[in-house]
């Protein structure tokens, strides 16, 4: 089997021979380098090497575009645009794609990227239950200028082409190679059979972990459309559906797909399989799949390939009472369910849903910020729960997909906050006082320094059912244990008083002072030196 090298673009290709080059895959790969030699990297293109990521974003972006990757990241800022904050608040966005292909069958992954990232990725990624290797292409100045590092990176590519263990290989370019132009283009699609998928995931063009994990799950589709176009292809694992089928999109607690199908099936309609895929083959069938539902609203890639697939995409999801009806009018109008199903579908499950939500009533004023994607679901079934709900704020930008959730929200008088920084999470606890608060670390450090029950929205939110009958009471148990929980705070912040904050924090052999005089005589410095530097402007 033959493959071609495509060109270069961009500012890298004036230092590229520009021919195609033909070899055989399936040799080894020091056999291979022998026929093909690996295409250089224009030096000139990269004089930002030595950038990492204390550069700034700017430094790196304006680095990336020079060595010719202003394409990408131009359709980076037009799909995933930020907000107030320049840099990701949380964890490094790369997290979100590393875990998607981690958690897929006969898939292997690779890093290229400062090993202090590389290593805080995986360490994060064993720490959330990842049990694959992950595997590590190093570098240093020189093969970063010179291209070695393309061509380490092609070498391990080639001996890692085990069509026996893997059917996809999967290299992310990070902050510095993606900066320094590293083309994972230029890698052939595949090797021995086994899929060949690049992607640059900078934390200077991808905001957002979750955002990152479209990134992925975009490029996989792309692949498998193509491979759909080209002729048949893998069935799914349990055989093709005898009913038509809706494509999830989303990560989502375990049991709600199984719930999501079971309000389909008097639709005459099954549930699809959940995009970010577990293995290759699903792919197939997501893209199969008669509607895909936009669960998670922010896979702005991936709805573009479902979109070049000719599928409808449905926003909102079954969350709770209204959002259920609503989903299921959708759902049943975009796949051509006549009316009766329609109804007979919402006369089974609504009633049951009320029911749940009124067993297990909220009865508290609660603040809800994440980056999950999926914190609007969360604050519109917390509200049909009882809850007060005055703000809800997510790191994820706002698409046409979450318009019905924000409309919803804001005729109950939610705020939505789309793209919200850390500062404004914080700043919605201060001005709306919750008696619970429910979002990421800083913000559960923040309320529980002020005496607030607080949840981290990751582990104990996301990790429950949120849809249909099952939804409905998950979050009550959680949420009212919590608040049940003021009382013990009540008696510690009455205890410990103000020990160990403002002037008291820290390690004192003795009881901590104030020191009133000093305080003053400083402020005082401070107020002088103010005043000074503005007269100085005014000269």
């Amino acid at each position: 089997m033959n493959f071609i090298l495509p060109r270069y673009a961009g500012a890298i290709a004036e230092s590229v021979v520009n021919e195609p080059v033909e070899a055989e895959v399936g040799v080894d790969a020091s056999a291979t380098d022998a026929a093909v030699a690996p295409p250089a990297i224009n030096a000139g293109a990269t004089k930002g090497d030595g950038l990492g990521c204390h550069a700034g974003a700017a430094e790196l972006k304006a680095a990336a575009s020079v060595a010719g990757k202003s394409d990408i990241l131009d359709r980076y800022a037009t799909d995933y645009p930020k907000g107030p904050h320049d840099q990701p608040q949380s964890m490094c966005p790369a997290f979100g794609s590393l875990r998607v292909g981690l958690r897929m069958r006969r898939t292997a992954t690779i890093l290229s990227g400062s090993a202090c990232c590389v290593y805080g990725l995986t360490f994060t990624s064993h720490f959330y239950g990842a049990r694959r290797t992950v595997g590590y292409v190093p570098f240093n100045s020189e093969t970063l200028v010179t291209g070695k590092l393309f061509e380490d990176i092609r070498e391990a590519v080639f001996k890692l082409a085990d069509p026996a263990l893997y059917d996809t290989i999967i290299i992310t370019n990070l902050c510095v190679p993606t900066a320094s132009g590293v083309p994972l283009d230029l890698l052939p699609n595949e090797i021995n059979g086994v899929r060949i998928i690049g992607i640059d995931v900078p934390g200077f063009g991808v905001p957002t972990h979750a955002e990152a994990k479209d990134v992925l799950a975009a490029a996989m589709l792309e692949y498998a459309r193509k491979e759909v176009e080209q002729g048949p292809v893998q069935a799914p694992r349990g055989g093709k559906s005898e009913r038509r089928t809706v494509t999830l999109v989303g990560e989502m607690f375990p049991a709600d797909p199984v719930g999501i199908g079971m309000m389909l099936e008097p639709l005459g309609l099954a549930a699809g399989p959940v995009v970010p895929t577990r293995e290759w083959r699903e792919l197939y069938a997501a893209l199969d799949g008669s509607v895909v539902a936009a669960i998670h609203p922010f896979y702005t890639a991936s709805f573009r390939q479902f979109d070049l697939a000719g599928r409808k995409i449905v926003g909102s999801a079954p969350v709770g009472h209204d959002g259920t009806e609503a989903w299921l009018e959708a759902i049943g109008a975009a796949c051509n369910v006549g009316r009766d199903k329609i109804e007979h579908a919402k006369g089974r499950f609504l009633p049951m849903i009320k029911a749940a939500l009124a067993a297990k009533p909220i009865d508290a004023r609660i603040t809800v910020s994440g980056y999950e994607g999926s914190e609007l679901l969360v604050a519109r079934l917390l509200i049909e729960s009882g809850a007060d709900v005055p703000y809800v704020g997510t790191a994820c930008p706002r698409t046409q997909w979450s318009d019905a959730d924000r409309e919803w929200l804001e005729a109950k008088g939610t705020r939505v906050q789309y793209r919200a920084s850390l500062e404004m999470d914080l700043a919605a606890v201060d001005e709306f006082k919750p008696r619970l608060a429910i979002g990421t670390t800083p913000v559960v450090q923040k309320a529980k320094q002020l005496a607030i029950p607080s949840l981290y929205f990751t582990n104990l939110i996301s990790a429950r059912p949120l849809f249909g009958v099952a939804g409905a009471g998950s979050l009550a148990q959680v949420v009212n244990a919590a608040l049940a929980n003021q009382g013990r705070f009540n008696e510690m912040k009455d205890f410990f008083g103000d020990v160990g904050e403002g002037h008291a924090a820290g390690v004192w052999e003795d009881t901590p002072r104030d020191n009133v005089a000093f305080r003053e005589k400083y402020k005082r410095q401070i107020e002088a030196q103010a005043k000074k530097r503005k007269a100085e402007e005014m000269i």
